[in-house]
C-alpha cells in the first residue's frame, strides 16, 4: 500500500516539476533572454526584468513559483500579434532582484502595480498562471491599477487542502525541510534561502477571504484542469464568489496547460479576452 502511494505521488510530482519547469522552449526568439525587447525597471527597491512585444491593448503575463517569462512562451509567441505583451520575472525569479528575507504574494502585487504604473498603462489585460493567478486576483481586488480582464489559470485562495490537493503542500513541506537542512550545512550547490522562501509561499500563502473576490470589478476568468493541483471545487467556490466570473474546468489536462496544451489554452483566453462579456450579477 505505502510502495502504491509513493509511486502515485512521484507521479504527480513529476508532473508538476514538468508543468512548472522553466526549460527553455523552442522559438525562433530567446523569450526571457532578448536583448531587444528586454528592459530593467527600478520598482519597489529592486531593479524587475521585463520584455515588452506587439501593440495594442496591454496584456501582462505574470508567470508561475519558480519560473520565469520563457515559462509563458508560448503565450507571448500567440498574443503578441493581438496585445502590447508586457512579461516580467516576478521578484526574486529569472533576472529580477529578491531583496527580501520572505517573499509575499502582496509584495510581488504591488511590484506588479509598480511596473504597470512605471510603463504609464492607462488599463490593462492580465493572465496568470499558478502564483500569477493569485497575483492577477490580488491586483485586481486592490484595485490600484485600472483592469479590464483578468484570466487566473490555477489560482487559490489559500494554501490548505480544501483548496489544493493534497499531494503537492506534502511535498513542499519536504522540501523545505530540505532546504533549512541544506542552509544549515552551508551547501553552496543552489540558492536554498531563495528555494526555502518560494517554498514557504507555496504552504503559508496566499490568505485571501472569499468576500475579497467582491471587490473585483472587471470580469475574471477562472480556469483549471481537471486533473489540476487547485481541486476543482475551489475553482467553482471562486467563480460563485466573483461578481463577474466565469469558469473553465478543461477536461484531461493538469496544471501545465499554458505549457502542454496551449492551443486549446490560448484559444479559450482569446475568446474570453474578446468577446462580448455576458453575465448576471450575483447577490
Amino acid at each position: 500500500m505505502r510502495k502504491t502511494f509513493m509511486s502515485k505521488v512521484i507521479f504527480l510530482l513529476s508532473v508538476f516539476i514538468l508543468c512548472t519547469s522553466n526549460a527553455q522552449q523552442k522559438f525562433d526568439i530567446p523569450y526571457g533572454n532578448n536583448d531587444r525587447a528586454g528592459k530593467y525597471a527600478k520598482i519597489n527597491g529592486i531593479k524587475m526584468y521585463y520584455e515588452v512585444y506587439g501593440k495594442g491593448e496591454p496584456l501582462l503575463l505574470i508567470h508561475g513559483n519558480g519560473a520565469d517569462i520563457k515559462s509563458m512562451s508560448h503565450q507571448i509567441d500567440y498574443f503578441k500579434t493581438k496585445y502590447k505583451i508586457i512579461v516580467a520575472d516576478s521578484r526574486g525569479h529569472g533576472k529580477s532582484e529578491l531583496k527580501t528575507d520572505s517573499l509575499t504574494y502582496k509584495q510581488i502585487t504591488k511590484d506588479w502595480e509598480e511596473l504597470s504604473s512605471h510603463l504609464k498603462l492607462d488599463s490593462v489585460n492580465i493572465l496568470g498562471w499558478s502564483d500569477g493567478g493569485i497575483i492577477g486576483l490580488k491586483m485586481g481586488i486592490s484595485n490600484n491599477t485600472k483592469i479590464k480582464n483578468i484570466v487566473a489559470m490555477g489560482a487559490n485562495l489559500r494554501p490548505d487542502t480544501t483548496a489544493v490537493n493534497s499531494y503537492a503542500p506534502e511535498y513542499v513541506r519536504k522540501s523545505i525541510e530540505k532546504s533549512k537542512k541544506m542552509i544549515e550545512k552551508g551547501d553552496t550547490s543552489k540558492n536554498w534561502k531563495l528555494e526555502l522562501q518560494l517554498d514557504e509561499m507555496l504552504v503559508f500563502q496566499p490568505n485571501i477571504k472569499n468576500s475579497d473576490l467582491k471587490n473585483i470589478n472587471a470580469p475574471v476568468l477562472i480556469m483549471v484542469g481537471d486533473r489540476d493541483i487547485i481541486k476543482n471545487e475551489h475553482a467553482i467556490e471562486m467563480f460563485n464568489d466573483l461578481p463577474k466570473g466565469q469558469l473553465c474546468i478543461m477536461p484531461g489536462i493538469n496544471h501545465g496547460a499554458p505549457r502542454n496544451n496551449p492551443y486549446i489554452f490560448n484559444q479559450i483566453v482569446y475568446r474570453f479576452l474578446t468577446e462580448p462579456f455576458k453575465y448576471t450579477l450575483r447577490k
